[in-house]
């Protein structure tokens, strides 16, 4: 999995939620490289290699994160920041996928510019299908400007929660 030219990057430490999620991406056939990352420390490694302040491109950036909030070594709220606040990394588009409901996680996350916050479903189906929602929009249906702009407008996606 640890393919450096991702089409999605999952910053996952739950085992279980890392295998249902690889497998409803890849059975909705909508990544061909998913790289896992298990904690926030891990995650910006992948994105910014060893130096992570340096001012050198991104060789391969995913087209997608997928980021847990609750993670070890380093939280996702300041994965986020540290994406967001990097104009090499600013522009991919960010989904955060947890299984915290609070509203100030929700704020904080958006207020650092998430570009969706979707609460992890705990039935099989539905986590199944939100999953694939997620990918289908943000890989198939959303048009991103390459990765060097900011992207658009947050969407709505279908069965989330508002």
């Amino acid at each position: 999995m640890a393919d450096a030219r991702a089409d999605i990057l999952l910053v996952e430490d739950n085992p279980n939620d890392v295998k249902l999620t690889l497998h409803a991406l890849k059975s909705a056939n909508l990544a061909n490289s998913i790289h896992v990352a298990r904690d926030g420390v891990e995650a910006l490694e992948f994105l910014f290699g060893a130096k992570l302040n340096s001012d050198q491109g991104i060789p391969e950036k995913p087209k997608l994160i997928l980021l847990d909030l609750k993670l070890p070594r380093l939280d996702g709220h300041e994965v986020l920041k540290r994406i967001k606040n990097d104009p090499r990394t600013s522009g991919i588009p960010v989904v955060v996928l947890t299984s915290s409901s609070e509203e100030r996680d929700v704020m904080q996350t958006y207020q650092v510019g998430a570009n969706s916050y979707i609460i992890k479903p705990v039935d099989f189906e539905q986590f199944t299908d939100a999953i694939r929602d997620i990918g289908k929009y943000w890989l198939v249906i959303n048009h991103q400007s390459g990765g060097q702009g900011e992207p658009g407008p947050v969407p709505a996606l279908p069965g989330a929660p508002a």
